[in-house]
């Protein structure tokens, strides 16, 4: 990886080691946690590149994602003590979603991907922003046996995503076949890599994990093989339009510090069982005692669009706040998650108004998925 070089230092934004072929194919840039990375591709658009994904193969450049590695005698004990899920429930070779928070408050310092590939070994993924913390939080929590290392910089993520995924992997030797939220190692070309039924867009799907050196190559591979399949290059832009109609939450809008598993309505990624790990006292008390506020669905019913901030209504009364809002290209209609007060009561399918520039737009409550995913 490398930083972009103009600007005072406090200002540059790392870049992704296929930036030159983005920048070949004509990608529109856009900094996101601290990277420059495609929002978009010439001749494509978010509405191309969506609909790719849903209906054929589109490949996201998602290196900005952190990596971290937690070896050691005991590692995996030690991770399932800190981050939420329960790392128990799977075996090595197994993915999981899981949170890492903060002890006090039960805020979500991070949402991360677990790669179990046994008892000394955990690979972590979490987001960009959010490594460093999270690495940091995980080396002060540590026995001397364990060991935290940060490898952001040493591997690049390719997520390939759609229908006929599978399809193209299998065309370049890759492995296809094991179930959703596991992964296995393959070589490409001389590259070793890890390919993980995982992804961010409801679509079956995986992500390839590569060393940062191969990555051209893999990339290119992808595409020199990609044509039979309607491969498509696809930005972040289309990726925020996929997680949303599946109702996927990003970190910094859906979860936060500010906003807990509880309210997220991501209970389901906390091992309630276990005897420890971060926060959990501060969750089992909120769960007992019942959220203030929690993450629903609000789908237009007048044409417009909704967009993280803004204030959602019943009557005079301000009853939540919009978390992440687009138009929806597959349902063509203006969807969202919002933080919705638990009181008054608001049944699914309740109306309720978004203030939109200060124009009240009808708005209907939902529970996503917005989309039915297909991720199996």
């Amino acid at each position: 990886m490398t930083d972009v070089t103009s600007g005072p230092a406090e200002t540059r934004l790392r870049r992704s080691p296929l930036h030159d072929r983005h920048t070949a194919a004509g990608a529109k840039f856009a900094p996101f946690g601290g990277w420059e990375m495609p929002l978009e591709y010439a001749g494509g658009g978010v509405l191309k590149e969506h609909t790719a994904v849903r209906t054929s193969v589109g490949v996201f450049d998602v290196s900005h994602l952190g990596k971290a590695r937690i070896t050691g005698p005991g590692a995996a004990a030690f991770v399932n003590a800190c981050l939420s899920n329960d790392l128990g429930r799977v075996g090595p070779g197994k993915a999981q979603y899981t949170l890492c928070c903060d002890d006090a408050t039960g805020g979500v310092v991070d949402d991360i991907i677990a790669y179990l590939h046994g008892d000394d070994h955990v690979f972590l993924v979490p987001n960009a922003a959010n490594t460093a913390e999270v690495v940091r939080r995980l080396r002060a929590a540590a026995p001397p046996s364990v060991t935290v290392t940060d490898e952001h910089d040493a591997y690049a993520v390719l997520a390939v995503q759609g229908p006929r995924s599978a399809e193209l992997l299998a065309a370049l030797g890759l492995p296809t076949e094991h179930g959703y939220m596991s992964f296995s190692t393959a070589t490409l070309g001389g590259a070793e890599l890890t390919v993980c039924r995982t992804g961010y867009t409801g679509e079956l799907g995986y992500e390839l994990v590569v060393p940062a050196a191969d990555a051209v190559a893999v990339w290119d591979a992808l595409f020199a093989a990609g044509e039979a399949y309607e491969l498509r290059a696809c930005g972040l832009a289309a990726r925020d339009t996929l997680r949303t109609e599946m109702g996927y939450p990003l970190h910094g809008q859906d979860l936060s510090l500010d906003i807990t598993p509880v309210q997220a309505r991501s209970g389901w990624a906390v091992g309630w069982d276990k005897p420890a790990f971060w926060g959990r006292e501060a969750l089992l008390a909120e769960k007992a005692a019942g959220p203030r506020r929690t993450l629903r669905g609000l789908e237009a019913v007048d044409r417009a669009i909704p967009r993280p901030g803004m204030a959602v209504y019943v009557g005079d009364t301000q009853v939540g706040t919009v978390t992440s809002g687009t138009f929806s290209p597959t349902r063509k209609q203006g969807i969202a998650l919002a933080l919705i007060d638990t009181e008054p009561k608001l049944a699914d399918g309740a109306e309720v108004e978004v203030d939109i520039r200060g124009r009240r737009a009808g708005m209907r409550l939902t529970r996503p998925p917005f989309v039915q995913p297909s991720v199996r």
